[in-house]
C-alpha cells in the first residue's frame, strides 16, 4: 500500500514559483500547490513504502535552494 505525505513548504520571497517548477520534477510528487497563509507551497508525496519517504523529504525536498523551512504530515493509511 502506498503511503502519502503532505508537505508544507515555506519559501524565500519571491522563489515560490521556482521552487515549484523543482518540486514537480522530483518522483514521488504527485501534486503542488501555491497556498495563501503561513505555508506558501502544499506538496503531496507518495512513495511505496515508509521508509521511501525520508530520502525524498531529506535529499530532494528539503535541499531546494529557496526553501526555508518545511513541514511534513504523514497521512494514515484510510
Amino acid at each position: 500500500m502506498a503511503v502519502k505525505a503532505y508537505v508544507l513548504v515555506v519559501t524565500d520571497p519571491g522563489t515560490t514559483k521556482g521552487v515549484m517548477d523543482i518540486l514537480r520534477r522530483i518522483p514521488g510528487v504527485v501534486e503542488t500547490r501555491e497556498v495563501m497563509g503561513p505555508y506558501d507551497i502544499v506538496v503531496e508525496v507518495q512513495v511505496e513504502n515508509l521508509t521511501d519517504m525520508p530520502p525524498v523529504l531529506a535529499e530532494k525536498i528539503r535541499k531546494i535552494p529557496g526553501i526555508q523551512s518545511t513541514t511534513s504530515l504523514i497521512a494514515f493509511p484510510a
